[in-house]
């Protein structure tokens, strides 16, 4: 169960130990696969890109900037990771909080 307000972007809800496992390997560790998968990662921009480069946009002040030579796929899964690593550093004290206030149902 979610506790926060999570983009639609992220199209998995992510628990306090995916978004501490995010922060500590990053999406291409294989913490968060929507974002490093070609073909999710694709199918997400297609429907929210513009939303996860304002993120970025609005997070950084700019852009980061792509590899050399990076396809649209690969340039899909760098912004989406990107913005799913900075959405998860943003949130890194959510498992303290949530240790401390447990959730019951």
């Amino acid at each position: 169960m979610k506790t926060y307000n999570q983009p639609k972007w992220i199209t998995q809800d992510l628990s306090p130990n995916d978004i501490a496992a995010i922060n500590q390997g990053g999406c291409d560790s294989g913490a968060y696969m929507p974002a490093v998968t070609y073909y999710d990662a694709m199918q997400t921009m297609a429907e929210h890109g513009d939303n996860v480069l304002d993120y970025l946009q609005d997070m950084n002040g700019e852009l980061p900037v792509p590899p050399n030579n990076c396809s649209w796929s690969g340039m899909a899964v760098f912004y989406l990771s990107r913005a799913v690593e900075l959405f998860c550093d943003m949130n890194e004290n959510l498992a303290d909080w949530e240790d401390e206030n447990p959730i019951t149902d």
